[in-house]
């Protein structure tokens, strides 16, 4: 009983295509298979990331808070896959479905029983940034403000009247961990690093806190996100030929 076609499954069976996490839970819950092919998608999924940034995605799984500075695009975590698959085709040649599904596959700890809480401070230059067209954009602030509305997610826009700011040096991330030591992690143009040196850990968190003060409040950042895409990405009609916001 798994409701799907059976050119889906000889895709899947001949490697053309890989199989969506509902999908292979659906198998395994039809064969009794106890979870093997949810695990080995989950491989497969993780295999398509750089090969450097998959211990990242392994430390980011286990954190308990993570807290990033984005300067010029919206989060993994939170992005669509409308917005993911124009980010990730920039410098993709293949299997771009199979890269915006592993990341859309790192998005799921934010569904877990017990996500980690995630607080972003992203620049205002983000909600400009026009990636993959003004439908595109308008989904994906659309879901900005939907994901505020969890409590373990916390969104503030760094807004450009802020000025000069302590994150000009780039986006920057810092996981948490219960037991474990912090970590902040940076990426260049070539790869990302990882590090749990004091120095670094004291460095990125104050930046962090002066990114915060500097940011608008939480109310008004969900304003300034709905102003933005309003204003910028239009209005959205409706099926009767309404428009909405």
């Amino acid at each position: 009983i798994i409701f799907c076609t059976g050119s889906l499954i000889g895709q899947i069976e001949t490697t053309k295509r890989v199989p969506t996490r509902d999908f292979s839970e659906r198998v395994d819950a039809a064969l009794g298979t106890g979870g093997v092919f949810s695990r080995l998608v989950g491989l497969v999924l993780r295999s398509v990331m750089p090969t450097w940034f998959q211990p990242y995605a392994e430390m980011e799984a286990r954190a308990s808070y993570i807290s990033t500075f984005q300067a010029q695009l919206v989060y993994g975590l939170l992005q669509t896959p409308a917005y993911a698959r124009a980010v990730l085709g920039v410098r993709t040649e293949g299997e771009l479905d199979t890269k915006v599904a592993a990341r859309m596959d790192r998005q799921r700890i934010l569904d877990r029983e017990d996500p980690p809480l995630m607080w972003v401070v992203m620049s205002e230059a983000v909600l400009h940034q026009d990636v993959g067209g003004r439908d595109v954009m308008r989904d994906q602030l659309a879901h900005l403000l939907a994901l505020q509305r969890r409590e373990w997610v916390k969104v503030q826009i760094l807004p450009f009247e802020a000025g000069a700011h302590a994150g000009q040096m780039g986006s920057f991330n810092l996981l948490r961990f219960e037991g474990d030591p912090d970590i902040v992690y940076t990426e260049d143009f070539v790869q990302g690093h990882m590090t749990a040196n004091p120095q670094a850990l004291r460095e990125g968190s104050l930046r962090y806190d002066h990114l915060q003060a500097a940011a608008l409040s939480l109310e008004g950042s969900a304003e300034r996100i709905a102003r933005v895409m309003e204003e910028r990405y239009g209005h959205q009609p409706e099926p009767d030929g309404r428009a909405v916001a």
